[in-house]
């Protein structure tokens, strides 16, 4: 089982937010979700509209919350930065592969 499949602590699930970027076009998109590997999957599947276009999606950057809306709330501060200087910096550190 992948180290990114849903995990629980105790009784709690934990939720992702997470940085994709498209092997191709080296566009990014920023998303939450409670199943890592199962978003991943859709994402190259085409099965997200804002998604879909030639190359396939990697996991470029994650981050492990316990809560939903905190993973919601962080997702949609990196897309208020996304593309300038502090959405730069958040991925400066992830090794391309």
């Amino acid at each position: 089982m992948s180290r990114h499949r849903r995990e629980e602590v105790g009784f709690n699930m934990l939720y992702y937010t997470y940085v994709l970027e498209n092997t191709l076009t080296k566009r990014h998109y920023v998303g939450s979700t409670n199943d890592i590997d199962r978003r991943l999957e859709e994402h190259n599947r085409g099965h997200t509209k804002s998604t879909r276009s030639r190359g396939k999606w990697k996991l470029l950057y994650v981050e492990k919350y316990n809560i939903e809306e905190q993973a919601r709330k962080r997702e949609r501060q990196i897309k208020s930065y996304k593309g300038g200087g502090a959405f730069k910096k958040l991925i400066a550190g992830v090794v391309h592969r």
